[in-house]
This record gives structure tokens, C-alpha cells and sequence, in this order.
């Protein structure tokens, strides 16, 4: 193919795409405004990450000017931390698609950032409360756990609680997509999928953990346990923008374990104190405290094994 050829193809490509691009404007950001890259995001968490457990998330040495580190840390998360929350909140004020818009507009974006960032950093103490007492249940539900840095390290729970609680925070101080990004980072480290919004609360130990939803409106009470593969999901809504305003996901009360494979949807349904969700169980309604729910599959049959002639004979 020659240049003149080429560049002929390539031409006709570009008006079809600008023309693609012009009848879907959700699909294109053309404002001066940028969002956060995954990239950015990434690297963030990690930051943060080291934060709440300096010395354990990477290898390096602590011992020595150890204020000095977390103080380096601290100002490099925090200057991080400022420029994404701007940017998603420069992009949303000038989206004419997003259902979320800037907290206020009386006052100015570079304000509500330095707010908020303020106010994240503030909130981190509370946070590592939380997941001190979240590794307890961990340490303390599971045999298999030797240490609480093996936890840290190695346990899917533990780093998807870590990353939802301090998106949880950058939620309820109104982030748009920065708290959505930091759960999809860790879902997809983890195969834990937490929305940012769901209210979770302590002492809560997500074991092994694959395939685990949590969804926006779920309430999850304390000394939760929950296996793999549990959904706590919502029944479908004609109309997201009309009807997703109200509590679409379930509420899990105290002390509740849901074995793997349960699914629980709807925003009415209760799930009441100190209950036991049998593994693979469908619900959606209501269970008063202190209820065992199980799902007995049909009766397995048991049969010989047949000879290898008469089994040749029978698959012929």
C-alpha cells in the first residue's frame, strides 16, 4: 500500500470517527477538564495503602527515620489525593451527562478540594481503628491465620475492607468517580466488588472472598462474616434515574454469617442478628434474629461403579 493510499484510508476513518464522535457525546470528554487515570489512581491506593500499614506493604526499611517516611508519604498522598478530587470535581460541573454534581456552587472547586482532602486525611486514624479491629475478626475467625501481617499481606477480606473504608470517606464528603475507581482497583485485585456507598460496619471478616458483591445501599452491621461468592444485591428498577435514589440492597444486622454462594436482594429485606445464611441460599424477604436458613439440594444417589465391560456395553 503506498503513503498516498494510506493516507487517503486514514483520512476517511478520521471524519468517520469525528462523526461517530459528534453523535455520542457521553462517550467523549472534549473540555478542558481531565479525569483521573487509572494509572494515578493506582498508585494513590498503594500510597495509601502504605499509610495504614507502614513497613508491611513494601520491603524496605522503617527502623530508621521512621516520622520521616510517613511524613514524606503523607505529603506525596495528600498533594496526590487534592489533584484527583479537583479533577473529578472540575470534570462533573462541566458534564452534561452525570447524575452527581459538585457539592456546591457558591463555592469554588479548588476550595471544596483542599476541603476535602483536609477532612480524608483527618478521617485515617478512625480508619486504621476500624481495620485493627477487622484484622482481630480475621485473626480470630480464621485457624489458617498465623499473624496479623500474613492477614495484611496475603488475606483478599482484609485488602478490600482496607480500600472501601477510605473510599467510603472520599464518598460521603461527595467525590464523584475517585471512590468508585479506588473499589474497582481493589475488585480488581481481590475479585471483591464493594460499592463505595455501602455502609459497613466493624469487626467484619470477608473470608476468602472471590466474587463477593456488596452493593450501594447494602447496610452491613458488626462482627459480619461473609464466604465467597455472596451477593447482597437489589431486584431490578424500571427506572435507575427515577428510582435509584431509594435503599435497593439489603441490610445485614450484627453478628450474621452468610455462607458461599448466598444471594440476598432487595431493600427491604432484613437480615436479623446473629442469623446463619446456609451456603447457596436465594432470599429475598425478611429473617427474624437468630434464624438458620439453609437450601437442601434434592438427595444424592449413590451407585457402584460399573464394570469396565458393562460400561463399554452401556455407553454403546
Amino acid at each position: 500500500m503506498t503513503n498516498a493510499i494510506k493516507d487517503k484510508l486514514l483520512e476517511e476513518i478520521l471524519d468517520d470517527l469525528m462523526a461517530s464522535y459528534d453523535s455520542t457525546p457521553e462517550l467523549v470528554n472534549r473540555n478542558e477538564s481531565h479525569l483521573p487515570s487509572r494509572e494515578c489512581v493506582t498508585e494513590l491506593t498503594h500510597t495509601l495503602e502504605d499509610i495504614l500499614y507502614p513497613g508491611l506493604m513494601h520491603c524496605r526499611n522503617q527502623a530508621s527515620g521512621f516520622k520521616y517516611q510517613i511524613g514524606n508519604e503523607l505529603n506525596e498522598a495528600y498533594t496526590m489525593l487534592h489533584n484527583l478530587v479537583l479533577d473529578c470535581l472540575m470534570y462533573v460541573s462541566t458534564c452534561n451527562h452525570c447524575r452527581t454534581k459538585p457539592i456546591s456552587r457558591e463555592v469554588s472547586l479548588e476550595s471544596q478540594a483542599d476541603d476535602i482532602t483536609y477532612q480524608f486525611f483527618k478521617a485515617i486514624p478512625g480508619i486504621r481503628s476500624l481495620l485493627q479491629l477487622d484484622l482481630k475478626a480475621a485473626y480470630q475467625g480464621d485457624p489458617a491465620a498465623k499473624s496479623y501481617a500474613e492477614i495484611i499481606l496475603s488475606y483478599p477480606g482484609t485488602r478490600a475492607l482496607a480500600v472501601h473504608r477510605m473510599a467510603h470517606v472520599l464518598h460521603n464528603l461527595g467525590v464523584p468517580i475517585l471512590p468508585r475507581l479506588m473499589s474497582e482497583f481493589v475488585h480488581n485485585r481481590t475479585g471483591i466488588d464493594i460499592h463505595p456507598a455501602a455502609q459497613i460496619g466493624h469487626s467484619v471478616f470477608i473470608d476468602h472472598g472471590t466474587g463477593v458483591v456488596i452493593g450501594e445501599t447494602s447496610i452491613v452491621g458488626n462482627y459480619v462474616k461473609i464466604y465467597q461468592g455472596v451477593t447482597l444485591g437489589a431486584l431490578s428498577i424500571p427506572d435507575p434515574d427515577k428510582d435509584a435514589g431509594g435503599k435497593r440492597h439489603p441490610t445485614i444486622e450484627d453478628e450474621v454469617t452468610i455462607y458461599s454462594g448466598a444471594s440476598i436482594l432487595g431493600g427491604q429485606t432484613v437480615i436479623g442478628a446473629r442469623s446463619v445464611i446456609g451456603a447457596n441460599v436465594w432470599l429475598t424477604h425478611s429473617v427474624q434474629p437468630d434464624t438458620k436458613v439453609l437450601y437442601v439440594p434434592p438427595d444424592l444417589r449413590f451407585k457402584p461403579m460399573l464394570t469396565e465391560a458393562f460400561s463399554l456395553q452401556y455407553f454403546i
